[in-house]
């Protein structure tokens, strides 16, 4: 029988507060074949003793012994996964129920390799906005528009092939899909609402200055672009993250 198990990797830090909400989210799944692999990352906190109260044989915790950071979790995770396919959900967000379902089915009526949803981002003031998810991106559209959420990412490694990320302390993410989109791989994109991204002004994913600087050094470190191409990408990158942080609440 063909491997269709979707391996999701969740990497988590001191969680307590959130992770609970994260499992929920992925054991809730209508789709059944799945495995869910949580790399705990020296947490100091109760994260631990809370996955391990919940039963479930498709948790697999991974304790590593000093912290590493969310690229190192990743890859221990990535390493370890038994799916054909695999996703990323962090220990302070979660799925729609019918994420892992609708997903499956678009990638594989499409034969596609690497695929992402459209996300809502949930605001500390109790609001949300959708984040659209584009049809179709390449390398170059993702340089410019770095619309592509970690939390909605369903990668095929039958047709990618194995990857990892590289490990630098931000913006792991994208520098990993510009680097499947870089081999010609494009990636397509289900404008469903299908996940939910709650911000937290205190976390560093939601520190919009050190994002833009980790973003430039991506840019020159990461993918070696001159300051002219590093410069141009950047003002499309600006403009599109103030774009996803005005637009309308739903």
């Amino acid at each position: 029988m063909e491997n269709e198990r979707i391996s999701i990797i969740m990497p988590s830090y001191n969680s307590a507060k959130t992770i609970e909400r994260a499992i929920q989210s992925v054991l809730a799944q209508t789709y059944q074949d799945l495995e869910l692999l949580i790399i705990d990352d020296d947490s100091s906190d109760e994260t631990c003793h809370i996955i391990q109260k919940i039963a479930d044989e498709r948790i697999r915790l991974i304790r590593l012994k000093q912290n590493g950071g969310s690229a190192v979790a990743r890859n221990t995770g990535i390493k370890a996964a038994t799916g054909r396919y695999i996703a990323f959900l962090d220990s302070d967000d979660s799925w729609h129920p019918k994420k892992l379902a609708r997903q499956h089915a678009f990638m594989t009526a499409n034969k596609i390799g690497f695929s992402f949803t459209a996300y809502y981002r949930n605001e500390p003031n109790g609001k949300k906005r959708f984040v659209a998810a584009p049809a179709e991106m390449t390398y170059k559209k993702l340089l410019r528009n770095t619309i592509i959420g970690c939390l909605t990412v369903m990668i095929d490694r039958t047709i990618v092939g194995d990857f990892t990320m590289p490990n630098i302390r931000t913006r792991q993410d994208t520098a990993t899909w510009l680097a499947i989109l870089k081999k010609g791989i494009h990636a397509y994109g289900l404008n469903e609402g299908l996940a939910y991204y709650h911000v937290d002004t205190n976390t560093l994913s939601s520190n919009k200055t050190k994002m833009m600087r980790q973003t430039w050094k991506m840019y020159r470190e990461q993918e070696q672009l001159t300051y002219m191409q590093t410069l141009y990408n950047f003002t499309g990158y600006v403009y599109q993250a103030i774009k996803k942080r005005v637009g309308g609440y739903v």
